[in-house]
């Protein structure tokens, strides 16, 4: 039995017409995300990066040679809105790990591409980031790690569809 059993068990006892199953799993699945938010934050942070930090690099380092990509594809793919990807975008030019050009095809627009410092430091940030990945699914067999793999997609398609209904 854990504290999220003990809850459910508290609110069975207390309001036994409410079906809080989807509590038990929520309450799991929300714990789990901050136990992995925070293993993942001791790696970037080893790095002298931040989890948003991170994220700008490694989605220009995903992106291949050059390892630059247009304002609009980097919020694209961040999914942060313009005001927050400048503040991100400021902080990693101080820092020397990325570079904003003028854009030749948008003359209103620019270009953000890794620097060698950028790339470097990506590239042994991520090396860490996967290994570290690997220990915290240890605790899953194989077969486990595709079936909730499978649960999570099916789950979180469900999810999106909802919200695109509305």
């Amino acid at each position: 039995m854990d504290d999220v059993d003990r809850i459910l068990e508290q609110w069975r006892r207390e309001r036994p017409d409410l079906d809080v199953a989807p509590m038990g799993l929520i309450g799991r699945l929300s714990r789990l995300a901050a136990a992995l938010r925070a293993a993942h934050e001791q790696v970037f942070e080893k790095h002298g990066l931040s989890a948003a930090g991170f994220d700008v690099l490694a989605t220009l380092r995903r992106a291949g040679p050059p390892h630059a990509l247009d304002i609009k594809s980097l919020l694209a793919s961040t999914m942060v809105t313009s005001g927050t990807m400048t503040n991100r975008l400021d902080k990693l030019e101080k820092a020397g790990l990325l570079e904003r050009r003028p854009n030749p095809e948008d003359g209103r627009g620019f270009i953000v591409a890794l620097t060698d410092k950028g790339f470097d430091l990506i590239d042994v940030a991520v090396a860490d980031h996967v290994a570290n990945q690997h220990r915290l699914v240890e605790g899953l067999r194989g077969g486990e790690r595709t079936a909730l793999t499978a649960l999570l997609k099916t789950w979180g398609k469900a999810l999106e569809d909802r919200a695109s209904d509305r």
